[in-house]
């Protein structure tokens, strides 16, 4: 076994509870003399979190959407692992699975002959929004609850936004699994310390078992339709995508760069989704290039270093689907976009 392999962090954890903040967050205390290789994987189409993150040169940031890693996308993770490993000699990688990801089919492929004596995996942190608890749905939701068993540590977040009693809960819920867990940190502002993922040790195999039946009947012929550098649409012709998997749906559109947002009507438009919508968004906008990012009904918007096209992407549960499928269609709308055909 090789004392010189990259160490590979899989931070998984369902739909809306925290994954990318909490990678951000780590990001920003990388020590300065690493370079980082930061892989995600979306269930949308469209792809979208690789335009979450500031270009650096010390951290490579490269997305895979539309699919899950564990399955549909095994072979497509391979190559990319391969690629970045060899082009770029990153001294560590992140791996952020689909919020619908399983892990298991990962861990077998970073396991396997292709990596062994490559990458070490190390420690497996499941994030948990407390107040997911509160959702039957959810709480029932198979890749849920083998996302929380397979993990060595768990990051609870949303520290502000949950209740007192909602985290009292998320301990509780967290104290049942078995054997403990190396860890259980709650997280505030979006931030765990570094030394956490830093002096991790190797993954246990506690709770690995096999791929799920249901996600299983994804393996199909995967493609890479939707690659995150796909051209931009033509002006005047948004790009839509929509897929359904494991009980929820997945609608994403893409404008050209020059097509220009009403930014006020935008943000009327996106708070009129149903509050269990995971919305992700980097628009180009009147007030300049932005991200819109909501979990839980709670809205956030920052300035965005993307330049590409405009892009949306909205999940929900299959009862939603039609709700927001038509929301996303009043998007084509021109009270809302403001067309600049010669924008510089």
């Amino acid at each position: 076994m090789s004392a010189n392999r990259v160490p590979v962090h899989i931070i998984t954890g369902f739909l809306g509870s925290g994954k990318t903040t909490l990678i951000h967050s780590l990001i920003e205390q990388k020590p300065v003399d690493e370079k980082w290789a930061i892989l995600v994987n979306e269930f949308g189409q469209i792809g979208i979190d690789q335009a979450m993150f500031e270009q650096r040169n010390d951290v490579v940031v490269k997305g895979l959407p539309g699919g899950c890693l564990c399955c549909q996308l095994a072979f497509v993770l391979q190559a990319a692992l391969v690629n970045l490993l060899a082009r770029n000699k990153p001294d560590r990688v992140i791996i952020e699975p689909s919020g619908l990801g399983h892990p298991a089919g990962l861990l077998d492929l970073l396991r396997g002959d292709a990596f062994q004596e490559v990458v070490a995996v190390h420690d497996i942190i499941a994030t948990l929004d407390p107040r997911r608890l509160d959702e039957s749905r959810v709480r029932q939701h198979e890749t849920f609850q083998d996302q929380l068993a397979m993990a060595d540590a768990i990051a609870i977040t949303m520290g502000e936004q949950a209740s007192t009693e909602q985290h009292a809960h998320a301990q509780q819920f967290v104290a049942t699994l078995w054997p403990p867990r190396k860890w259980v940190h709650r997280i505030e502002h979006g931030t765990m310390p570094l030394s956490l993922l830093m002096d991790s040790g190797q993954a246990s195999a506690h709770g690995v078992g096999t791929v799920p039946d249901t996600h299983r009947q994804l393996i199909a012929s995967p493609t890479l339709e939707g690659a995150f550098f796909d051209v931009a649409p033509p002006l005047g012709q948004p790009q839509q995508k929509t897929a359904s998997a494991l009980g929820y749906t997945s609608t994403g559109l893409r404008w050209h760069p020059n097509e220009r947002f009403d930014f006020d009507r935008l943000a009327i438009y996106i708070g009129e989704l149903p509050t269990t919508a995971r919305v992700k968004g980097v628009f180009h906008t009147d007030q300049g290039w932005k991200q819109l990012n909501r979990a839980d009904g709670t809205l956030s918007v920052g300035s965005s270093a993307w330049r590409q096209d405009s892009r949306l992407e909205v999940i929900t549960s299959d009862n939603d689907a039609d709700t927001h499928t038509k929301l996303l269609t009043e998007l084509h709308s021109s009270e809302v976009l403001l067309q600049f055909f010669n924008d510089d």
